[in-house]
């Protein structure tokens, strides 16, 4: 059975805590892995993007010169593409990249990268976490203790990710000063969020959500 060490908020260690096999203990698929990723970079693109073609560039209503005799190629109007100022060829133009994926698949590749950080020894469990008001200084003690940079993760943009059980103002405002650290609540956290962090500490009550969510 998978199992995750559990600290105190201080670092202190409590124990372990046995893990769900069907969440935390799944063989690793990359193929779903790679297209539920690829899916939500896709679907986190504006595409608002928009250049102007040639009929919509202003101006052009007569020849910019006379046909014959200036020794220059002849031009019909100043909105051709080659002309400066003119319109953009095949430019691109407002679209939708969104992918379609299964939730079953969302799940299974969340389960899956889950599953590697608990192999990995990069997920750990956090008891008693608690913010009564915003205060950062004892979730950055925390975090470098749960969550320390090492040497491979140094010079790299990847961050920390805390999971809590629910959205927790307090929480959210403590940890929003820190730039390793990112936080998401049990119900919203996705593979890409996992993947993209070096380390994953989970607050206890999150586990049984998470267990609840995608078993």
């Amino acid at each position: 059975m998978a199992s995750a060490p559990v600290y105190d908020m201080k670092g202190g260690q409590l124990g372990s805590l046995d893990l769900n096999d069907s969440v935390f203990g799944v063989e690793t698929n990359e193929q779903v892995v790679k297209d539920v990723v690829v899916a939500l970079q896709a679907n986190a693109r504006q595409g608002t993007h928009s250049v102007k073609g040639r009929n919509d560039v202003s101006g052009g209503g007569v020849k910019p010169f006379r046909q014959k005799g200036t020794g220059r190629a002849r031009q019909g109007t100043i909105r051709a593409p080659q002309m400066r100022g003119g319109g953009s060829v095949h430019g691109p133009q407002p679209r939708s990249y969104r992918q379609a994926v299964s939730a079953r698949s969302r799940k299974q590749a969340l389960c899956c990268v889950l599953s590697e950080r608990v192999r990995g020894e990069k997920l750990s469990v956090v008891r008693g976490l608690e913010a009564s008001a915003p205060k950062t200084k004892p979730f950055a003690a925390m975090m470098s203790t749960l969550a320390p940079r090492t040497a491979e993760d140094l010079g790299m943009p990847r961050k920390s990710l805390l999971v809590t059980a629910e959205h927790d103002g307090n929480v959210a405002l403590s940890v929003r000063n820190l730039a390793t650290v990112v936080v998401r609540s049990a119900a919203d956290v996705n593979a890409l969020d996992i993947l993209r962090a070096c380390r994953v500490v989970v607050q206890e009550e999150a586990v049984a959500k998470l267990e609840e969510r995608l078993s």
